[in-house]
């Protein structure tokens, strides 16, 4: 185990100071690609706080709905053999809801201020 700070800490704070302190004196393109840079930070920072715990509802739920278990990898294949086979559609118990929740959970990694997501979770 590695001492502070954290990996999360650290690429929040690179992200911090690219934001606060080298955007403001950048034009053109480079601002453009700083900001794109940036935003990539803010995206892994989101994905070392939120993935693990949406990951494992994921599998839990894949789990419950496919009466197996396996990894996330291999249950989301075996969803998609299901649903590829006319096995599972839309009106299989529980799987709408497990695709509503798994898409708000990656929109919260990857969209987090995406007018749809945010209103849906009666931010908006």
């Amino acid at each position: 185990m590695q001492d502070e700070p954290t990996p999360t800490e650290l690429i929040k704070a690179v992200a911090d100071f690219l934001r606060n302190e080298i955007t403001p004196v950048i034009k053109g393109h480079n601002a453009f690609k700083l900001r794109v840079g940036i935003n990539a930070l803010d995206l892994v920072t989101r994905q070392l706080a939120l993935e693990p715990d949406g990951d494992a509802a994921e599998a839990a739920r894949l789990s419950q709905l496919l009466g197996m278990q396996g990894s996330l990898g291999e249950l989301n294949r075996a969803l998609a053999d299901r649903i590829a086979k006319g096995e599972m559609d839309l009106q299989t118990p529980g799987l709408s809801d497990h695709l509503w929740q798994t898409t708000m959970d990656k929109l919260a990694v990857d969209q987090p201020n995406y007018a749809s997501y945010k209103r849906e979770l009666g931010d908006a």
